[in-house]
């Protein structure tokens, strides 16, 4: 569900739509069940993050790994979430809940007076990318709301990405990047894959179409089953590309030598993406094809129903330490957190995490602390890794940065963090960095767009 700034719509593939077959009328049964887990990634792949949505029915999904969206947009975004959507965002597991059987649910709802509400959520990760020379790959298996014609009108389910970037800076669309990698409306069977990018209007991407395409299901359809959507983002290859699949089959992809330098480099630059799920209802899609929606006819109460959403990568790169590295001096050792030369607004405590010592707490906006003189030699250093934890209550999350010499110069590189599972709930989150040599003063800054703490910092150190 897109953020549009300055524009009401998510529009899709204008010069698709001649292509479109006419709705289903008739709704079918659930053909197959959902699986008890996220299954193994196909050899040469590691998973790097996951949720398979097992849990008690009627509970919201994990907090440690998915922040709940509530209401009409971001604070400071745009108005119904820049779409032209109306339904309202709400975090009632009417809206939004795990069913027992291993799958999340988000219902779409309309009360008497004929409001609609349903549910949106994204991950508290917003580091997603490929390690340097390798492959991302983000992949859920998910059944569509199961409704079709005059009923499905205004339904517009979508599992998507957004660039790090939008966090907080809820006006940069597109330049940030947005893979959209399943989006249906109107209970049609077919799905879209869709990246935005460039400028808005027009640009490279075609804004607010951008370059996409959309194929029929195969085998059952798109809302009567279960599909497995994939995006891969490849790096190992000259040109880079984007690829889009539906149950194993490739059916869209956009290559680098397709898009102008710096509009590849806004959105494969920074720290990587955040992925999101959700239902919204009416809006400039559904409407691009029907008309205004949803209507009197649209039924309310179906489902996308989500199995599992995984993250994976193949070669390049390394993958981030869980144990301090070896000690060292400069850049490539163990930097405590708690060795700063000056700070502000941070305070220190005892950690649980392995090795013992202390670590910066209470760490919310504002909030920097200095090192000085950090040596990372003359090989450039291209990763950020830092050891952090945080019990940030629903919906807060901030940036965790990295800037050399002063705390004003631009972060060279950054990572999103929320909710852990605790404040000593430790893990340790990568962030790619602009090339560093030679001798610095390292700040790390903190950034929310909330006033209350978001993260704390036991360990950090760069790598090549």
């Amino acid at each position: 569900m897109r953020s549009r700034p300055n524009t009401p719509s998510r529009t899709r593939l204008r010069t698709l739509l001649s292509a479109l077959v006419a709705p289903i009328l008739v709704a079918v049964p659930l053909t197959i069940a959902a699986q008890a887990s996220v299954p193994p990634p196909p050899a040469g792949w590691t998973t790097v993050w996951s949720d398979d949505f097992n849990g008690p029915s009627g509970s919201l999904p994990s907090s440690a790994n998915w922040i709940v969206d509530t209401g009409h947009g971001y604070p400071g975004g745009p108005a119904n979430w820049g779409t032209g959507e109306i339904q309202n965002y709400t975090s009632s597991p009417d809206n939004l809940s795990l069913d027992g059987a291993g799958n999340l649910r988000i219902t779409p709802r309309r009360d008497g007076a004929g409001n609609w509400t349903s549910a949106r959520i994204e991950t508290h990760r917003a580091d997603f990318k490929p390690p340097a020379g390798g492959v991302l790959a983000i992949e859920g298996r998910i059944q569509m709301p199961n409704v079709t014609g005059n009923a499905a009108l205004g339904y517009w389910p979508a599992f998507w990405a957004l660039g790090q970037p939008y966090r907080g800076n809820y006006w940069n669309w597109p330049a940030i990047g947005e893979f959209d990698i399943m989006e249906n409306v109107n209970g049609i069977n077919s799905v879209w894959a869709v990246l935005h990018c460039g400028v808005n209007p027009g640009g490279p991407c075609n804004e607010t179409s951008g370059l996409g395409a959309s194929r029929v299901c195969p085998g059952a359809s798109c809302q009567s089953a279960f599909h497995t959507y994939r995006f891969e983002w490849d790096t190992s290859s000259s040109p880079n590309a984007f690829r889009w699949y539906v149950d194993g089959q490739q059916f869209h992809s956009v290559t680098q030598a397709q898009l102008p330098a710096d509009t590849w480099a806004s959105m494969t630059s920074h720290a990587g993406y955040f992925l999101l799920l959700n239902v919204a209802m009416g809006g400039a899609f559904p409407d691009a094809l029907n008309g205004p929606t949803p209507r009197a006819e649209t039924v309310p109460g179906h489902p996308m129903v989500v199995d599992y959403v995984a993250v994976s990568t193949k070669g390049g790169g390394t993958t981030p330490p869980t144990t301090p590295p070896p000690g060292g001096t400069g850049a490539y050792g163990t930097l405590q957190a708690e060795g700063f030369a000056q700070q502000s607004g941070v305070a220190l405590e005892t950690t649980s995490d392995s090795g013992g010592g202390q670590n910066l707490s209470q760490i919310g906006n504002g909030d920097w602390a200095l090192y000085r003189s950090i040596d990372f030699g003359s090989t450039p250093a291209r990763q950020f890794v830092a050891r952090v934890a945080s019990g940030a209550a629903g919906g807060v999350s901030g940036l965790v940065e990295v800037r050399l010499d002063s705390r004003s110069n631009a972060p060279i590189g950054s990572f999103a963090i929320g909710n852990t599972g605790g404040w000593q709930s430790w893990r340790s989150v990568p962030a790619n960095i602009s090339a560093v040599t030679g001798v610095h003063d390292v700040y790390l800054t903190f950034t929310s767009g909330q006033p209350a703490d978001f993260v704390n910092v036991n360990w950090f150190t760069f790598g090549h």
